[in-house]
C-alpha cells in the first residue's frame, strides 16, 4: 500500500478540500504539514516544486496573479 501521494496529487487534494485558489507557497506549507508528500531527501516540498508541477500539468492547475487554482 502507498502512503504518500505523488506531488500532483496533494496538490489536487489540498486544492479540492480547500475550495479555492492558493499560492505556490501555501500549497507547499499545506502539503507539508499534512504530511501528503515527502520529496526523495526528506526535505519539506518547495514553491519552486510546486511551480513546476504546475508548469508540467496545463491540463490540470493554472495559476492567475499568482494563485494556483485547479482547472477540473
Amino acid at each position: 500500500m502507498r502512503l504518500k501521494m505523488r506531488l500532483e496529487e496533494a496538490m489536487v487534494y489540498i486544492l479540492s478540500t480547500a475550495g479555492r485558489g492558493m499560492t505556490t507557497s501555501r500549497l507547499a506549507e499545506e502539503i507539508t504539514s499534512r504530511n501528503l508528500y515527502v520529496r526523495a531527501d526528506g526535505r519539506p516540498v518547495s514553491s519552486a516544486q510546486v511551480y513546476a508541477a504546475v508548469c508540467r500539468n496545463p491540463a490540470i492547475f493554472v495559476k492567475d496573479g499568482g494563485i494556483i487554482h485547479l482547472i477540473m
